[in-house]
């Protein structure tokens, strides 16, 4: 087992919920020498991680006294209270950071029924799958107390390399993951769109990777140039305006209706570039679709 470097402490670590995540945020601290307890509502996942070194405790508020920092990794924030309910009294004085999915108003919510019991509070969001767990550039970001962050960020920072702490208020790391993610499904959807077109031709939908990785390349270089648009809300000058998508999506959707394919995502997508033009806005940057977005419907 690797030595945990002098300048980390040696902490003992509750990991609740052992999903794959959970596990691999269990294993993880194994990894750098903590010693952790598990628990979770079906005890044969423990297994594999009592095998590494851990501590499996089958009742919840024994699981939570054995170490100074919880670590939550359940489905969703109500998931969570639901099972670390019987062990109110254990979380006093202890630290609760939850990483799991849920809303900014949960996230709110969780931080009060923790703070009510005594406990002190971080939310965060692992920004990567399971495997990527404890890898240096794997991205972790969290919010709540800072002095609660520092004093454990060292602990922490073994999940991965990119840990950063977004501010004190309790519901900002599920803000930043819902709104950074919200980029996730059209993007995969926009993939799998693609592949279908592509195989439906005989071709592979290997074949599209090279091409679809260079076009995801050229969205992340111009970002910053859309964000700072939408932060001075200056949409005057476009590299892309709304027109030009305009002008393309009534062949993006015949395509797919000769292809047999269900276009209503696509139908979804423009119509809310339908609303910009309807508004007037063909001459602005695609980004002024964010102001298009405030007003849903209008």
């Amino acid at each position: 087992m690797p030595v945990t470097p002098a300048a980390t402490p040696v902490t003992p670590v509750t990991v609740v919920g052992l999903g794959s995540m959970g596990s691999a945020l269990a294993a993880a601290f194994l990894a750098a020498g903590h010693p952790v307890t598990v628990w979770n509502r079906s005890p044969a996942k423990a297994g594999p991680l009592v095998e590494q070194g851990a501590v499996h405790e089958p009742d919840i508020a024994a699981a939570v006294a054995a170490s100074p920092l919880v670590v939550a990794c359940l489905s969703r924030y109500d998931t969570t209270r639901a099972a670390l309910a019987p062990a109110g009294g254990a979380l006093r004085g202890r630290t609760l950071a939850t990483l799991n999915s849920g809303s900014p108003e949960g996230a709110r919510a969780m931080a009060e029924w923790a703070r009510s019991l005594g406990a002190r509070f971080l939310d965060g969001a692992v920004k990567n799958v399971p495997q990527a767990v404890g890898a240096p550039d794997t991205q972790l970001v969290y919010a709540g107390d800072r002095s609660v962050f520092e004093e454990y960020e060292p602990v922490l920072r073994v999940l991965g390399g990119d840990t950063i702490h977004l501010g004190e208020e309790s519901d900002l790391a599920a803000l930043y993951e819902v709104a950074v993610g919200a980029t996730l499904l059209p993007a995969l959807i926009g993939f799998f769109h693609g592949a279908a077109l592509v195989t439906d031709r005989g071709r592979t939908a290997a074949s599209m990777v090279p091409y679809s990785v260079k076009w995801l390349e050229m969205i992340a270089s111009i970002l910053p140039a859309l964000a700072d648009e939408i932060d001075s809300g200056d949409y005057a000058r476009p590299f892309s305006s709304i027109g030009v998508f305009r002008d393309g999506m009534d062949d993006d959707l015949a395509t797919a209706r000769t292809a047999g394919l269900d276009g209503d995502w696509l139908d979804s997508l423009y119509g809310v570039v339908r609303r910009a033009v309807a508004e007037g806005r063909e001459g602005q940057s695609v980004s002024a679709l964010t102001e298009v977005l405030r007003r849903p419907g209008s």
